[in-house]
């Protein structure tokens, strides 16, 4: 469900699964029919089937759910739709006996989120939430480092995001950089989808799961493009068990950068390329980082091992991202992110289009990850008042 933008890359990828007889795609639900080479009449009857990425399998196409529902029934639905979309639909299919793995954010608030997983549970349904890190066997290998206490105590956990996104982005959908649409929260800003990553990943690391895994969410939002959400924000957690995570984040850089996550020891710290599932450990007194490349299980794949063996875990189920959604639910409940003023701020216009750039955004967000503290704390130009 949700065929367009980051849906195209489910469907290429159950495509690819489906070539290797993992499983076979029966359908995709979209408003929009989405076929090669162009769309078909808007008034093609529901089930038509489409060519999409390939002439040799057409797929049945149907514009809602309930269109879907009414001649198939699905194993698994894969919800890639806008966020205030995912907890009605994502109900919809557990009650008609489907199993679903649910794009991040899994849902627009904290209460959907506990009324779906429960929900599930009721249903004895499986939901596995696309954080596609979580399934990282990078996680296991950094968890090790700490365990065997290479690199001391744990004094804290950082995380830098910073990330490019033209103006264009913000235009691509009713709901992008929206705190709300039609009175629906929606509460799309860098920290709670394009670097949501980012957040969850640190606080796994931390082993906050949970709602009740998360003390305290300390906020500084800002933003400098014209949009509701945030673009630019610090972000600190401090975990039940005392444990600070700050993050320094941003979609407005200079240039993309890879995220990286830093957990802080004692002795030295472990840096994690989530991206790219690698792990760096430098210890003080050691010559040189050592590097741990790592591979990753698919989340798809995982979800459907599950359904096989329920004795299989889900890498990334519902209840597992409580302690996102704290952070989620924070952010919603903010107040609206400052906006970052003119003189802090450039215009390019490059290969990415037409965007903005806030000056020396990248220094801030590593000096939150690495001193955990916050923009204003750190007294950041664009946070200071004049």
């Amino acid at each position: 469900m949700g065929a367009h933008g980051h849906g195209t890359s489910h469907l290429g990828h159950t495509r690819s699964l489906e070539e290797q007889g993992v499983l076979r795609l029966v359908a995709v639900v979209d408003p929009r029919p989405l076929v090669d080479g162009g769309l078909p009449a808007p008034d093609q009857p529901p089930g038509v089937r489409l060519a999409m990425s390939d002439p040799e399998k057409p797929i049945p196409w149907f514009p809602d759910l309930d269109a879907l529902l009414a001649v198939e029934q699905p194993d698994v639905v894969i919800l890639c739709t806008p966020i205030d979309t995912h907890a009605d639909l994502a109900e919809r299919a557990l009650r008609a006996g489907c199993d679903v793995l649910l794009e991040k954010p899994p849902t627009a608030t904290l209460a959907e989120l506990v009324r779906l997983v429960g929900i599930a549970r009721d249903l004895g349904r499986a939901v596995q939430v696309g954080f596609q890190t979580y399934g990282s066997h990078a996680l296991d290998v950094v968890r090790q480092i700490v365990a065997d206490g290479e690199i001391g105590d744990v004094r804290g956990i950082g995380a830098v995001g910073a990330w490019v996104r033209s103006e264009d982005y913000w235009a691509r959908a009713p709901w992008a950089g929206r705190r709300t649409l039609a009175g629906r929260p929606v509460v799309d800003g860098v920290t709670t989808n394009p670097l949501a990553h980012a957040v969850a990943t640190a606080l796994l690391l931390a082993d906050a799961r949970t709602v009740d895994d998360v003390a305290e969410v300390e906020l500084d939002l800002s933003r400098a493009n014209d949009i509701e959400a945030d673009d630019t924000s610090s972000v600190r957690v401090t975990t039940r068990d005392g444990l600070r995570v700050a993050l320094g984040l941003t979609l407005c850089a200079s240039v993309h950068s890879a995220p990286r996550i830093v957990v802080h020891g004692s002795a030295g710290h472990v840096v994690l390329h989530y991206t790219r599932d690698e792990v760096e450990v430098e210890v003080a007194g050691r010559r040189g980082a050592r590097t741990v490349a790592c591979g990753r299980t698919d989340l798809l794949e995982n979800l459907l091992a599950h359904r096989a063996d329920p004795q299989t875990p889900l890498l990334a189920p519902l209840s597992s991202t409580g302690a996102f959604m704290r952070v989620l639910e924070a952010v919603r409940n903010a107040p609206a992110p400052r906006q970052i003023a003119a003189a802090h701020i450039d215009r390019v216009h490059d290969a990415q289009g037409p965007r903005l750039v806030v000056r020396d955004v990248e220094l801030w967000c590593e000096r939150v990850a690495q001193e955990l503290r916050t923009f204003e704390e750190l007294e950041a130009p664009w946070t200071v008042r004049a």
